[in-house]
């Protein structure tokens, strides 16, 4: 069952600090798309999904957010800079991309689907070709395949003599080694023994690109040549998940694959375009301002629905969400086209971050800051811990050193975090005595206070 708006936000509370109101927007847009999915046909072609423009400073959570929701509900998710297209060379070209990423994306997500669902049966599959190659003085079977695609094709020089009929006490003997080998394998002791497999080589080059498609030529070829083998001699650890692999690439079928993920895509598909704002501009003028707006009206046709060609088959956008955000410094979000504008009816504000908010981000995330770098320090058998006036100290030197410097949000935090743990983090491990380290203010003090009473805080940066 689709998650509600109320339960989307309160999954998104466990990663994002504040920004309510994104929140809320992101998670009326994904429910209605799973509102459309239950209604009749006729009328769900006609909804299209509300397109979301984020807008505040770096560092606030903009990406954080929707990438957290294309988790949340197993939908492809593709980033794209939309100064990417305003690059020298590249304005103008190939903004169909960020469709075909996405579609890729799709690809990857129900594949490792479909791996899952074979895994049990590939796993044991793999074992039994594990025992094959692990049976002693068992003759392996030679290569005659054949010796070029011609042969393939008429079926010709690809035979191999028929094996001798084995004794029955041959067959009990090979069943009871087979049996002996079996539980070793099971029971991890052959592990560090060393296997010959062969895998398939990976094609090089051979791509070339017809019609803004991306055309792979051993891909085209591959249905009439073999794919080129080398064996390898690896470990039966190493083995074990190389025949995996390929019982898993057996069982799965491509065909369906590729259907059921252009479908997800182009009904579930999310794409984020960041940096919106610097394709924007107030003024008229010649120069790059006539290369931004020319950006736009080449992404307009994708955020308003249209058929992209892909190497998977024609890839319609018209019910994809399309969620743009930007810092808006400069520019602002009516200086975009009308066209675009009027594409992106659902605008959020999202707030610079307070020193409060900073100190929440370091504790209050499943995975908050303070918890990796305790972490970290645990496999060299440090128990780093914080003090509550140390948390308060480092987040308001982080709300600090935004105000007066370069506003990265969040990321501030990364940057006095190394500093403040550098000296620990060096002499962690080997003979080093502690096992137990409590940050308090103090220590806080001693470490930053006076990198960071410079006014030259651009080496702070990240």
């Amino acid at each position: 069952m689709m998650m509600t708006p109320r339960e989307t936000v309160e999954a998104l509370d466990k990663y994002i600090i504040g920004q309510d109101e994104a929140k809320r927007a992101v998670a009326i847009a994904l429910r209605n798309r799973y509102r459309r999915s239950r209604l009749p046909e006729e009328l769900r072609e006609e909804i299209t999904p509300k397109n979301i423009i984020m807008m505040g400073p770096t560092g606030v959570g903009k990406t954080e957010i929707a990438r957290r929701l294309a988790k949340l509900v197993d939908a492809p998710l593709v980033k794209v800079e939309a100064t990417k297209f305003t690059e020298v060379g590249y304005v103008g070209r190939d903004v169909d991309s960020m469709v075909r990423d996405l579609v890729e994306a799709s690809i990857r997500l129900c594949k490792e689907r479909k791996a899952q669902a074979v895994r049990v049966v590939a796993e044991a599959a793999a074992e039994q070709r594990l025992i094959e190659l692990l049976l002693p003085g068992q003759k392996k079977k030679g290569a005659s395949g054949p010796v070029n695609p011609l042969q393939f094709l008429l079926g010709s020089g690809g035979g191999q003599p028929a094996e001798p009929e084995l004794s029955e006490e041959e067959k009990a003997r090979r069943s009871s080694l087979r049996e002996d080998v079996a539980a070793k394998l099971r029971a991890g002791q052959l592990e560090d023994e060393m296997v010959e497999v062969e895998v398939e080589q990976q094609p090089t080059g051979g791509a070339m690109m017809a019609m803004g498609i991306d055309i792979d030529l051993n891909e085209m070829m591959g249905g009439l040549i073999p794919p080129k083998k080398k064996k390898r001699r690896v470990s039966v650890k190493e083995a074990r998940r190389i025949l995996i692999q390929d019982e898993t690439e057996k069982l799965i079928d491509m065909d369906e694959v590729t259907r059921e993920a252009v479908e997800k895509a182009e009904q579930d598909g999310i794409i984020f375009i960041d940096e919106i704002d610097k394709i924007a501009s107030a003024q008229q003028m010649g120069g790059p301002d006539v290369s931004r707006e020319g950006v736009q009206r080449d992404i307009l046709p994708i955020v308003e629905g249209c058929t992209v060609n892909t190497k998977y088959g024609p890839v319609k956008t018209d019910f994809m969400l399309f969620i743009a955000a930007g810092a808006f410094h400069v520019a602002k979000v009516t200086d975009l086209i009308p066209e675009l504008q009027g594409r992106f009816p659902i605008r959020v504000e999202l707030a610079a971050l307070t020193a409060e908010d900073y100190k929440r981000i370091l504790t209050q995330p499943e995975h908050a800051i303070t918890k990796q770098y305790a972490a970290l320090l645990k496999t060299d058998s440090i128990v780093l811990t914080f003090t509550e006036d140390a948390l308060t100290a480092i987040a308001q030197y982080a709300y600090n050193a935004n105000e007066t410097s370069e506003n990265i949000g969040a990321r501030r935090l990364h940057t006095i975090m190394e500093n403040l743990l550098e000296d620990i983090s060096f002499n962690a491990g080997g003979d080093y005595p502690l096992t137990k380290v409590e940050v308090d203010e103090a220590y806080v003090k001693e470490h930053i206070s006076k990198q960071y009473q410079s006014e030259d805080l651009q080496k702070f940066i990240l």
